[in-house]
């Protein structure tokens, strides 16, 4: 037998939770064709050396919808081993959309998964070459991409292409939303994984405005979700809010055999210990036969920002004047007592939320007027100085005119929690946010995070857990079932790696996104070798196939992706 690649000398983890085995993995024409033994010869041979051969990781939860548009390698994911992601979380998706509408597209984007404007209009071009959802399928298919790229329908694209700026200032009439359904419909049919949306209060867009999901009523959820599945699609990611959870979700998965998968379950949800009543309601939902899933992470969800664009604060009443004004109106709101006030206030409010407390694990993380105070804890630079959290922040954001940035944990930095929640057997992993939140957040890095800091280290998960909780059982979630595990026949995607030293690199800052704008990245260790279709696409850390070649990532479409 002759093979394309064999990976020899291998622990295999073969994502089922099946213990390890060693042996060797073969492959040809993109497929798994022997494992264990594998006897023949490979045009390549990779010496894995002992370490670990795991399917490909699977990332449900990405904003690269934008990105591909100029990034065909959607760095920095195939890095950390991912070899498929599933873009239009959220219902944010860049198509359909209208030409006049494209400024408004991507103004949401900027505003809601803090994507640089500037970024986003030099990547994105003045010419899309797409308008409707099929025909962006189409683009990404043609472009082509270094990993598998599967894509939802988004709502707050649909609504804004039917109703315009309307969508973010009322509810959409009957014969609205029969257009929506038509746009749902039309996607699905042309290969959307199932449809997303948003009632998260945090998600704003443009002028400030609640994005157009969120305006949504119950009844136009039911009428597009029934067109979804009227299409042949099975699959709602939403992000939770105020007036449509897990009554509501409990009842649209019963009534149309749908699996949702809500963003996201992280500890400190609804104040401490919040998470178990959510894995309770949880456990009863999937027995009463409801196929409904929290998406959750192992990293604590961690925000850089600083005051020209606070996302952290987003959400709260007492902020929202901030995002209604331009630049100056906001530095002027900073000035004011009355507002300082208010800020204050917030911080001590007695209703749990995200951002109670925030000053006590706050962290300056650059400080260009005062140097000094870079990596400082907020509250220790405050004592010294005898001034309010509140007040100290603002001042010096206001003398480095709001260059100053703060690092605030504002979820899942719980790890008792976070433990109780990565080893419930009806979670899944799916908050990395790639490709968004960009200068603020890098959470694409979490597959080795999860096997660094949870496997070896804390031995929460075994090794055998980690990798199913990367590969099949996203898989098993999405309906994928042609990849996840290693088994012949199955698809190609793999990864090596050493589970000795895996682990995610420092988070850095770089400037190389379009127009030079910037973002945070890690850096993979312990990744030896990662597989897409067949064909190898990193070796120790480097990427080895050529920018302009023909690139080995499939684009996975809806009912054939399943």
């Amino acid at each position: 037998m002759s093979y394309d690649l064999k990976i020899i000398n291998a622990t295999i983890v073969d994502g089922t939770g099946a213990p390890r085995r060693t042996g060797a993995v073969a492959v040809a024409a993109g497929r798994i064709a022997a494992v264990g033994a594998a006897p023949g010869e490979a045009r390549t041979v990779i010496d894995a050396g002992g370490h670990a051969v795991a399917p490909g990781f699977i990332d449900m939860h990405t904003h690269y919808d934008a990105q591909i548009l100029w990034d065909r390698k959607l760095s920095i994911s195939p890095w950390h081993g991912v070899t498929t992601v599933v873009m239009g979380n959220c219902g944010f998706t860049i198509a359909p959309n209208r030409p006049s509408q494209r400024d408004l597209i991507l103004r949401t984007l900027e505003r809601v998964e803090g994507m640089s404007l500037d970024a986003l209009r030099a990547g994105t071009g003045p010419d899309w070459g797409f308008e409707s959802f099929p025909s962006y399928l189409d683009a990404v298919e043609r472009r082509g991409s270094l990993i598998n790229v599967g894509c939802y329908i988004g709502h707050t694209a649909v609504r804004l292409h039917v109703m315009g700026t309307e969508a973010v200032e009322r509810e959409a009439t009957a014969d609205e939303i029969a257009a929506m359904e038509r746009l749902v419909h039309e996607g699905i049919e042309a290969g959307a994984l199932g449809f997303s949306s948003s009632r998260l209060p945090t998600h704003n867009g443009f002028d400030g405005k609640p994005v157009p999901s969120r305006l949504a009523t119950i009844d136009e959820f039911h009428r597009l979700i029934a067109a979804m599945t009227a299409g042949g699609g099975n699959f709602f990611q939403v992000s939770m809010g105020r007036g449509f959870f897990l009554d509501e979700y409990k009842t649209i998965a019963q009534t149309y055999g749908t699996t949702i998968a809500w963003t996201a379950l992280l500890t400190h949800i609804a104040g401490p210990g919040s998470h178990r009543k959510y894995l309770d309601r949880t456990q009863a939902m999937i027995a009463a036969g409801a196929n409904v899933i929290p998406q959750t992470s192992p990293r604590p969800l961690t925000l850089e920002f600083n005051f020209d664009s606070a996302f952290a604060f987003e959400a709260r009443p007492f902020y929202a004047p901030t995002m209604r004004t331009d630049r100056a109106g906001r530095k002027a709101l900073f000035r004011d007592p009355a507002f300082r006030q208010t800020f204050k206030d917030d911080r001590h409010d007695p209703q749990p939320h995200q951002m109670v407390g925030w000053d006590e694990r706050a962290v300056i993380s650059y400080s260009p007027v005062e140097p000094a105070l870079t990596e400082r804890p907020v509250r220790e630079v405050a004592a010294e100085r005898g001034v309010d959290p509140v007040d100290l922040v603002l001042d010096l954001s206001l003398a480095s005119d709001l260059a100053l940035r703060l690092r605030v944990p504002i979820l899942n930095y719980d790890e008792v929690g976070v433990a109780e929640i990565l080893k419930d057997k009806n979670t899944v992993l799916g908050l990395s946010d790639a490709g968004a939140h960009a200068n603020s957040l890098c959470d694409a890095c979490y597959p080795t995070y999860l096997l660094g800091r949870w496997v070896r280290e804390k031995r929460t998960l075994s090794l055998e857990e980690g990798v199913r909780a990367l590969s099949a059982r996203p898989a098993e979630v999405l309906g994928l079932g042609d990849r996840g595990r290693i088994a012949p026949g199955l698809v190609a995607d793999l990864v090596v790696f050493d589970p000795a030293t895996v682990l995610d690199g420092p988070i850095r800052r770089v400037y190389d996104l379009p127009a030079g704008a910037d973002r945070l990245i890690s850096d993979a260790i312990g990744i030896d070798a990662v597989i897409v279709n067949g064909t190898v696409i990193r070796r120790h850390g480097v990427d080895v196939v050529d920018d302009d070649a023909r690139l080995p990532g499939h684009l996975l479409r809806g009912r054939r992706a399943h």
